[in-house]
């Protein structure tokens, strides 16, 4: 499915939510929802390119894999917060779309810790003494 099928079928679920909303609320959110849920499902095949390319390129570098599987996890979980958080926004709980964002940062800082450590390692054995 390439961008102009996954804007035609979101065009046509928010047409069909604008029209539902009065009417029957709850079928105009599980239009939405559905249409959050079959976009992710579209463009995961697209990420997971991204991700498959990029450990190669890393591998080829020699880069450490630990690293590389630490900052891939890291993007996954902001693009999942952030699907998440707009879902819930789009159902009218901004509070709970906070919350997530909030506990994707959280989940970020707990992954980047290791890196960090590892840099400023490094600085540190830099550094005369």
């Amino acid at each position: 499915m390439d961008i102009f099928q996954v804007v035609s079928f979101a065009l046509v679920a928010s047409i069909l939510t604008i029209i539902l909303r009065d009417q029957k609320g709850s079928i105009a959110f599980f239009i939405i929802l559905f249409t959050g849920i079959v976009i992710f499902f579209v463009i995961i095949g697209q990420i997971a390119e991204v991700f498959t390319l990029l450990e190669y390129v890393a591998q080829r570098a020699n880069v450490n894999g630990m690293y590389v599987e630490t900052i891939l996890k890291i993007i996954g979980i902001a693009y999942i917060a952030e699907f998440g958080a707009q879902l819930t926004r789009d159902a009218g709980l901004g509070s709970v779309a906070s919350k997530i964002e909030l506990a994707g940062k959280v989940f970020i800082l707990v992954l980047a810790v290791p890196i960090l450590t590892a840099v400023i390692e490094t600085i540190i054995g830099i550094i005369p003494t």
